[in-house]
């Protein structure tokens, strides 16, 4: 549905594929639910997806125009993916745009979000804390998982654009 609004932005469809991939992996290792206690759940997994990818999107823009690019590749595959996985649980098509539409706009807010926080302008744990979970959290979990977005930024730095482009973090 949404595939007319940006079939121009990239001249590959599929660019953007494999650091996607490489994010959605990310955001299925065990820990963020166990150690970290996001909740398993479809908004659980959505915000630890979303909050990985803003950080990513984040360290992209420090890339200048190429890295912008990767950044719309990326944006592009998500946009895509959310679509069908909208679609494979039931939602059609007269709601489907405005829940897409709910779902970048909060993938847009954790990107500036983490943008004050790496600006030094925000605390990195509330950062963690409104990012990834709706409701209270204890102490040691929100530890692990800002701890774990930490090691995750500093993989972010130690991969140069072709790495992240093609999905390989250091």
């Amino acid at each position: 549905m949404l595939g007319f609004l940006f079939r121009g932005l990239t001249a590959e469809p599929e660019r953007g594929a494999a650091l996607f991939a490489m994010l959605t992996t990310e955001a299925r290792q065990p820990h963020w639910y166990v150690e970290g206690t996001v909740p398993d759940s479809i908004d659980g997994r959505f915000a630890v997806l979303a909050t990985v990818m803003a950080l990513t999107i984040v360290r992209l823009e420090q890339a200048g125009n190429v890295g912008n690019r990767v950044s719309v590749a990326l944006t592009e595959r998500f946009i895509e993916v959310m679509e069908a996985e909208h679609r494979e649980i039931g939602l059609g098509d007269p709601t489907l745009g405005r829940q897409v539409r709910g779902l970048v706009g909060s993938l847009s807010r954790r990107v500036d979000e983490w943008r004050t926080a790496l600006s030094g302008n925000t605390n990195w744990d509330k950062t963690a804390r409104d990012s990834l979970y709706k409701e209270g959290v204890s102490s040691d979990a929100l530890m692990h998982s800002a701890g774990a977005l930490t090691e995750f930024w500093s993989k972010l730095l130690e991969t140069d654009l072709e790495g992240l482009a093609t999905g390989d973090l250091a």
